[in-house]
């Protein structure tokens, strides 16, 4: 059977396992669905709902079968009772991006964010950090104008004056960092641990065990590859833009990959629980459609498995 394998620059792992070739040595037919390449879902209203692109894409024909994505899409996919598991998470990804404004601002903390236009990557893990954010000091959704930039745009609108405030991700936060000083208003450590993570569907997880097996030992072969070689993962970063039409830098690519974790761990109950509170507060505030238990998206065997390969990556 063909197994088909989601990726984009924005799961790092899967990005750098698509140009690698180790997949395919441990799987005889292999299709890799570039997201960049698929039709968007329907639009959605920032205010009202989230983007289900992701799961959408898991349940599609000519979609895919695993992908990694961040915090959020699982839950979406949940809250639209699509039946996915998680596969695995990666370590806390704290120093990826934070909640930013510009130092000129008025706005001196997230209290001040009350009837601010915000932006955001909207359904990402960008979404959670916001809300949770805004729970800390007693706002809602519904108190804010949120903006979805989408992962590229939010420097530019925040420093055109645009936005008020911007929930920015390295390396595009690094660029806005050198031409304007900025203040964080909420860093990500303080509201959760916001990592990578890989999930699928219950069925294809069930049905193809050893194929399942064969793409998680993969991929903690190619991150220790990362880990070690940070510089020559970043030029697959480089060249696809540039090839795409657009400008990036190696140094901060590098510097961008050097700051996360890599290597795949098995769910645990502390990010289950900081999943399931993500996932009441979407709901809460209108965003979800309906309430969920994350707790029914594990398959204890998958997550002993990923325990297993820990240790045995070889670079």
């Amino acid at each position: 059977m063909t197994v088909r394998v989601g990726y984009f620059p924005h799961n790092n792992s899967l990005f750098v396992l698509r140009h690698r070739g180790i997949l395919e040595q441990k799987l005889s037919d292999v299709e890799w669905v570039d997201l960049r390449e698929l039709p968007e879902s329907d639009p959605v209203d920032v205010k009202s709902g989230l983007p289900s692109l992701h799961s959408d894409w898991l349940f599609t024909a000519g979609g895919y079968d695993v992908i990694g994505t961040g915090f959020t899409p699982p839950i979406t996919a949940l809250a639209h009772s699509r039946d996915v598991v998680y596969i695995g998470i990666s370590g806390p990804r704290v120093e990826n991006g934070r909640l930013v404004t510009l130092s000129s601002s008025d706005i001196q903390t997230a209290a001040d964010l009350k009837g601010r236009r915000i932006g955001i990557a909207h359904g990402s893990w960008q979404t959670t950090l916001l809300l949770l954010a805004l729970e800390q000091v007693g706002l809602t959704w519904a108190d804010i104008e949120p903006v979805d930039t989408g992962v590229n745009d939010g420097a530019q609108a925040l420093s055109r004056g645009d936005l008020d405030a911007w929930v920015g991700a390295y390396p595009g936060l690094e660029g806005i960092e050198g031409t304007h000083e900025l203040r964080t208003l909420v860093d990500t450590e303080s509201l959760f641990s916001h990592p990578s993570l890989w999930f699928t569907r219950r069925d294809f997880a069930e049905n193809n065990r050893e194929a399942l097996e064969a793409i998680v030992a993969a991929l903690q072969e190619s991150d220790a590859w990362i880990e070690a070689n940070p510089r020559e993962a970043a030029r697959y970063f480089v060249d696809d833009v540039v090839a795409r039409g657009g400008q990036a830098d190696l140094d901060r690519w590098e510097r961008a990959l050097r700051g996360r974790p890599f290597g795949l761990n098995p769910v645990n109950d502390e990010f289950l629980d900081e999943q399931q509170h993500a996932a009441d507060l979407l709901f809460a505030n209108g965003l979800a459609p309906q309430a969920v238990d994350v707790r029914a998206a594990v398959l204890p065997w998958i997550s002993e498995f990923v325990e297993a390969t820990r240790t045995t990556a070889v670079i």
